[in-house]
């Protein structure tokens, strides 16, 4: 009985660990490609950065913070080059889904995250 136990509770800490890997593998996260110095940059710090990772927003997709030097030695895959910062690059599963080119103010912002966020795939 206790053999049969402890294959049944490897069996679950198996599948429990196979599952969060697969769920954080295809977890979307939002890149913000960024430049040291960018006031753009700066100004989506301050007015949005402490909030965002409260939001539902924050929640489905969080942040991670690039430099735009050190993207190419990152394997995503995306739809074109990135050529200004701040650019804020929707990915799931490695994959661009959706792109916001520069920062135009928190009002405009949280509109196109939204729509961006619309083209997640959810089960």
């Amino acid at each position: 009985m206790i053999a049969f136990l402890a294959k049944t509770y490897s069996l679950v800490l198996a599948f429990v660990v196979w599952l969060s890997a697969a769920s954080f593998a295809d977890a979307a996260e939002l890149v913000m490609v960024e430049t040291p110095g960018c006031p753009w940059c700066r100004a989506w710090h301050r007015e949005i950065g402490p909030a965002y990772p409260k939001t539902p927003e924050g929640q489905q997709a969080p942040l991670r913070r690039i430099d735009l030097a050190a993207l190419p030695t990152l394997s995503l895959q995306l739809k074109t080059p990135v050529f200004a910062s701040p650019t804020f690059i929707l990915i799931e599963s490695g994959k661009e889904i959706g792109r916001i080119t520069g920062y135009p103010g928190q009002d405009f912002f949280w509109g196109l995250l939204d729509q961006q966020l619309q083209g997640l795939r959810r089960q």
